[in-house]
């Protein structure tokens, strides 16, 4: 279901309060007044039809984010089309008047455009879209970007050759989707979708038409639906708009419009009055699930003026307040299920639909199905509350005033989505000051009796789906029928908010201090050193006005477990936090942070223990009100204790059925085989072995000593509010003047030549594991690094290899590393899935083209299109700071040159091929161990 409406783009632009709005702003509005459009994106259409969005945009800077979108989905195939409108897409990469065959890829890969990462293209029942972000600082790529886009939307070639080598590709992307949830989703669609041609139209298509479609037919698609009236370029990146519409003009204007074309109808949904009940089970499901769908009756029309708009906001603010009730239901004793969420969006083009959704137990849908009927009864007889109205309006501000201030910071490609529901749906893009403005105004005059008169049109008795869905039949359709019935005259008692002290701490901690400040003019950072041994490093950026990153880091984790304590706790210490702090449950904890845009997460790793979080810089103290209480008043509650372990093992009960995550443990207890500390899945066993009491007492542990902990803060950071909650916060933390290190283990995976095969699973699908792995003796970063090079190549290749040349793949998966934490140790593993029949002739491709690299080396445009790669993923994510506060902590904590970051770039073109044959030889001929998952037989 596709969420992105005019509420998508309100939500990220909210403003910082709703309140303070005078009677006198309120009438001021001129409700008829219809929604603007952001006057800074620059909208125009050619003489031929084809529409174009043109903004500037600096982050990241050097970069335009292309979008070729075509109003042409599978649901206009006809009957003898099925799946052509995705095979199209598939096409235009295969072929086209400018790039022959491969062309296009070898290109786009020489200019540091991966297929995948960044290359992509999408087909949906309704519209197409094809990706393509292009260096914006050249006027050679700047020309080529756009004639590519030219060649999607008229170019074309669709050879018979070509076509036929298609389908072995598209076929095993089927292959690849034919999961559980998939099959049940077709399986229910019927009754979701309801009167419409939607079920028969799945974009992936039917394997019968896949595998012998005339070539007329694909040809006849794109003939009839690729026309420029039904096309829109957009265009938004580091570019001047009058140049690039000019561009948009000079490539596009040429292409003819059509006559007497056929009309591109709306697809609808037809209303029901029955309650429609979809019940599909699949024993490779992994998960329990119940959805009630409460579609609109009249199909969907935008927002055009404030009054629509302003009507539309209740729906939003209903759906808050209800997620709110049922993350509070799945965290109280006995809960009815996992976890659950409302939501609105399209269900398709021409219908929005309100979504209650839970996940629960295995076999209790019907619990989880009661609780869900029995909330939504208790608010259409009770409505909500103004204290509930009140926080959803609370939880908005925290989570999206950031966005706000940060809207002259945002990646071009957090625009697109808005143009393009533009174009597809006519959703407003009133920009984010227009917003800002008539959002804290409207918001503040809506009432709870405004929101409650909406409740009935949300939650109505027709037009109503619900699905459910599971490895098990445990619920019929009966027992659903009954279960609506009987709630009506059920007795319910209102919705209770908790009482709850108003206060994180209880008590101030008495500070400590800061006795050495140290500067890094290189890094720009400052290094704090405190009374108890803790060190501070911070970094203030303006890559986001609303952003600090968070992180701290100490050594040891469970490392310093024996391995009977390790057994024993293993499955609960990262859990352990979801008793609360200082006195306060979950659901208080939840209350007390609305308003707050503020998150802190404790964790114990195998090798270390620390945090991670962040919080905008007006929420910093609660940050350092979190990190100090899970040091110092982390709850002890046997009850949530007990819970969480029933839950655990009724979840883990099904989740081996899945073959895919079968495999995965198998191929896990394979390599680890002999290992005393590790255990494989969890399972309900296994559960019944923890033991809570030395769970907690080892966590205490770990957090029981601030000296050897590593605090790091980048962002938008007040350097004198944080040296005042430091020094009131982490340097008043315990500390026993300590520092410990991680313990290394004896053990090592396996490594040389082995085999282990798999059996799991119905569907006729394969998948192919191949690592390549050992001990490494000296450990180089310069190595590291061509060994990340080396996999990018061996991307490329087997790209070409086996999906290109053998059709014989959808995608791969290749991941490549060299660490020297906890001891030397590099891997190399390739993954895809593919037909059962070719899984040896797969195989041994990819094993020759890899022993040939090793004998023969690469070549240099190989190796040119892996430096690229990883130069502009690294240049797109420098002004980020996820991406220095990684850096920052692998320079401080363990110790890597700083160089390394900072000289990236040169680093990475300083790469030859002799380096990748070096590294190849050193890693690559030792063997490999092969995974095999075949079906059951």
């Amino acid at each position: 279901m596709k969420k992105t409406t005019l509420y998508t783009i309100f939500i990220c632009l909210l403003s910082t309060t709703f309140y303070g709005q005078s009677d006198k702003d309120n009438k001021q509005i001129n409700y008829s007044e219809k929604i603007p459009t952001d006057s800074s994106v620059k909208i125009g259409k050619l003489s031929n039809g084809l529409t174009y969005y043109i903004k500037q945009n600096m982050q990241p800077a050097n970069n335009l984010e292309l979008r070729l979108v075509v109003n042409a989905g599978s649901i206009l195939e006809d009957d003898n089309q099925s799946g052509l409108a995705h095979f199209m897409e598939h096409m235009n990469f295969n072929g086209t008047k400018h790039f022959k065959k491969n062309e296009m890829f070898d290109y786009l890969q020489s200019i540091g455009v991966k297929f995948g990462a960044h290359l992509n293209a999408t087909t949906d029942f309704d519209e197409t879209t094809y990706v393509l972000p292009i260096p914006s600082n050249d006027e050679v790529k700047l020309d080529k970007g756009f004639q590519i886009l030219q060649d999607w939307a008229s170019g074309a070639l669709l050879s018979d050759k070509d076509i036929n080598d298609e389908r072995g590709v598209v076929l095993e992307e089927q292959r690849l989707s034919e999961n559980a949830d998939f099959k049940m989703a077709k399986a229910y669609f019927p009754k979701l979708m309801y009167g419409s041609k939607y079920p028969e139209r799945f974009p992936i298509g039917k394997k019968t038409n896949l595998n012998t479609f005339e070539h007329q037919n694909l040809r006849r698609f794109y003939k009839e639906w690729y026309r420029p009236d039904l096309m829109a370029i957009i265009a938004v990146g580091d570019i001047d708009v009058k140049q690039i519409e000019q561009k948009i003009k000079s490539f596009f204007e040429k292409i003819p419009g059509r006559k007497n074309s056929r009309e591109r109808k709306i697809a609808t949904l037809k209303n029901h009055k029955k309650t429609l009940i979809a019940i599909e089970n699949d024993k490779e499901a992994s998960s329990s699930n119940v959805r009630i769908v409460y579609k609109d009756f009249k199909n969907y029309a935008p927002n055009v003026t404030i009054q629509d708009f302003k009507n539309s906001l209740p729906y939003f603010l209903i759906n808050i307040m209800m997620s709110f009730r049922l993350y509070e239901l799945a965290n109280t004793t006995n809960p009815p299920f996992i976890n659950g969420n409302s939501y609105r969006g399209h269900l398709v083009r021409s219908k929005q639909a309100n979504n209650l959704e839970v996940i629960t137990n295995p076999n209790e849908q019907l619990k989880g199905l009661k609780s869900l009927l029995y909330e939504v009864e208790r608010v259409k007889r009770f409505g909500f509350s103004k204290n509930e109205l009140n926080a959803a309006k609370k939880h908005i501000t925290a989570q999206l005033s950031q966005t706000y201030k940060d809207k002259n910071k945002r990646f071009s490609n957090s625009f697109v989505e808005e143009y393009i529901s533009n174009f597809l749906k006519q959703e407003p893009i009133p920009g984010a000051d227009w917003l800002y403005k008539k959002s804290t105004i409207l918001l503040s005059s809506i009432n709870i009796k405004e929101v409650n008169k909406n409740i009935p049109a949300f939650f109505h008795d027709e037009n109503k789906v619900v699905i459910i869905t599971g490895p098990n039949k445990s619920v019929t359709e009966l027992d659903v029928l009954n279960t609506l019935n009987s709630i009506k005259s059920q007795d319910i008692s209102t919705y209770k908010n908790s009482s709850f002290s108003a206060s994180l701490l209880t008590h101030a901690p008495e500070p400590g201090k800061i006795i050495k400040t140290t500067k890094n003019s290189e890094l720009g950072t400052t290094k704090l050193t405190l009374s108890n041994g803790a060190t501070v490093v911070y970094k203030k950026t303006g890559f986001k006005n609303g952003e600090i990153i968070f992180n701290a880091i100490s050594s040891g984790g469970t490392s310093q477990y024996t391995d009977t304590e390790l057994k024993a706790t293993f499955l609960i210490n990262n859990a352990l936090t979801g008793a609360g702090i200082n006195g306060h449950s979950t659901n208080e904890l939840n209350k007390l942070l609305i308003g707050k845009n503020v998150s802190v997460s404790p964790f114990i790793g195998d090798y270390f223990e620390g945090f991670n979080g962040g919080s905008s810089p007006e929420n910093l103290e609660s940050l350092f009100q979190l990190t100090y209480l899970y040091f110092t008043s982390l709850n002890k509650n046997q009850e949530y204790f007990q819970e969480y372990i029933n839950k655990q093992k009724k979840l883990s009960k099904n989740h081996l059925d899945n073959p895919l995550n079968y495999f995965k443990q198998e191929m896990d207890n394979f390599i680890n085989s002999g290992n005393t500390r590790h255990f494989g899945f969890p399972t309900p066993k296994m559960y019944n072995q923890v033991n809570y009491d030395l769970a907690y007492q080892k966590y205490k542990e770990r957090f029981s000593n601030a000296n050897d902990f590593n605090f790091y803060f980048v962002g938008n950071v007040d350097e004198n509010k944080l040296k005042e909650y430091v020094t009131k916060y982490l340097a008043s933390l315990p500390s026993t003047n300590t520092k410990e290190s991680y313990k290394i283990p004896k053990f090592r995976p396996l490594s040389g030549s082995h085999i282990k095969k798999v059996n799991k699973g119905k569907n006729q699908k394969s998948v192919v594991n191949i690592q390549y792995q050992g001990s490494v003796p000296n450990y180089n970063d310069n190595e590291s690094l061509a060994f990340n090079a080396l996999s990018e190549i061996i991307d490329v290749i087997l790209n070409e290899k086996l999906r290109e040349q053998e059709s014989g793949i959808y995608t791969s998966s290749i991941n490549a590393s060299i660490s020297n934490i906890p001891y030397n140790w590099y891997n190399l593993s390739i993954t895809f899935p593919c037909a059962p029949e070719n899984v040896k002739k797969l195989k041994n491709i990819t094993v020759q083209e890899i022993d040939n690299i090793t004998k023969n080396g690469v070549t240099e445009k190989n190796l040119n299109k892996a430096k690229k790669a990883l130069i502009t993923i690294f240049k797109n994510n420098l002004n980020t700071n996820n991406l220095w506060i990684q850096a920052i902590t692998q320079i401080d904590f363990h110790k890597v040159k700083a160089s390394n970051f900072l000289l990236y770039e040169k680093r990475v073109n300083s790469i030859t091929k002799k380096d990748i044959k070096k590294v190849a030889e050193k890693y690559l001929t030792k063997g490999h161990i092969l995974g095999v998952l075949n079906p059951k037989k």
